[in-house]
């Protein structure tokens, strides 16, 4: 997508085998390119959050061992290097899927093919998903075109846009789709704490392709629900069970919520890899992951002079409890957009889209 007029990637790989990203830790102060050149280097992408994202975080893990392979095409070598890839972050399914995709092409051919192969099947991972993101958007269009109205108010929680694939997004992508058709799109922007993914990120990136947008506390999204001024809730999803529950970044429970009690479309935007087809259902049964109590006890931003700092915020005694996500039962999810289509958030619904994965 556009940033200062200029196509950019989230990622993208270079001539010399390696691999750039956007270090997405220091937006939206700082636009600053990092690159991996090795397995420990994409682990510590992942862990520290440079990168983020189901999506994004599957592309990255496959580079990851592509890396690896590199170093050590060894059978022991890539799985060791999938366990520590896989521990990074266990909720997001795509990261999985990626890996497990990978090797099951790379470990029967000869350990001295692996690398090259491995890079183009990396490459075109990484095609895959911005074309199915295009897609997700271009389905997600359909919908707002639907609402027919002047101005079309949208809300949306945490970053599901191009800095969370490679380009376009997910939750994003029909916002892109539809400014870019003409219509006259705002998106409310949770600022999603404790990290702050949707003031520091979601933000940026429409404000980057000039996108109206509003800045909001976490907790107003069912006030603006109340007073008429959301037309849709638009969200991505980290992992989705087989029956259509979502597993999403916390607090999206609570919005699914609000806009199941305004009679407000809720719809969930996601690549057919975000999928656990395995998963029968998602409520009490995805691992959610916990993250340092940290990102509650201390904020970060920018002083005077330019300096990004840490301050706490609270009183050194405090217990914390900070999960990464929470699950939106099926129940409150109005439509899947998908790179496939849109169905009913259900079984048979995902079934009808996607019957060669059962």
């Amino acid at each position: 997508m556009l940033v200062d007029g200029i196509n950019t990637r989230s990622i993208d790989y270079n001539n010399d085998y390696t691999v750039s990203i956007i270090d997405q830790t220091l937006l939206p102060h700082n636009l600053e390119i990092k690159v991996i050149k090795n397995l420990d280097d994409s682990i510590i992408a992942i862990k520290d959050m440079m990168v983020r994202g189901a999506p994004l975080i599957g592309v990255t893990a496959s580079y990851g061992m592509t890396l690896a392979i590199k170093d050590n095409p060894s059978d022991e070598n890539i799985y060791s290097a999938f366990e520590k890839l896989v521990n990074t972050r266990p909720t997001a399914v795509d990261l999985k899927w990626a890996l497990e995709n990978l090797m099951k092409k790379i470990l029967p051919i000869n350990k001295n093919d692996r690398f090259d192969y491995s890079w183009q099947l990396s490459k075109s991972l990484l095609e895959d998903s911005v074309q199915q993101c295009s897609d997700i958007g271009d389905h997600g269009l359909n919908l707002i075109k639907n609402i027919k109205k002047n101005k079309v108010n949208i809300l949306t929680h945490c970053n599901a846009g191009w800095l969370a694939c490679v380009d376009w997004g997910t939750a994003l992508a029909p916002i892109y789709k539809a400014y870019d058709y003409g219509i006259d799109v705002h998106v409310w922007v949770d600022e999603t704490r404790p990290r702050s993914q949707g003031a520091s990120l979601t933000c940026w990136e429409l404000n980057k392709h000039g996108i109206p947008n509003t800045l909001i506390v976490d907790n107003a999204g069912g006030h603006l629900m109340q007073k008429g001024e959301v037309d849709m809730c638009l969200v991505g999803s980290d992992r989705t069970a087989s029956n259509g529950d979502v597993c999403n970044k916390i607090g999206t429970y609570m919005k699914a919520l609000c806009a199941f009690d305004n009679n407000i479309p809720f719809y969930v935007a996601l690549p057919e890899s975000t999928i656990d087809f395995k998963l029968e259902y998602g409520v009490n049964n995805i691992n959610i992951e916990e993250r340092s109590t940290k990102e509650i006890s201390h904020i970060k931003g920018v002083d005077n002079n330019g300096n990004i700092n840490v301050v706490k915020i609270i009183d050194k005694d405090n217990n914390i409890l900070n999960p990464g996500f929470d699950v939106t039962p099926n129940k409150y999810v109005s439509k899947l957009i998908t790179n496939k289509g849109v169905c009913e958030a259900s079984t048979n619904g995902i079934k009808g889209l996607f019957n060669e994965k059962y």
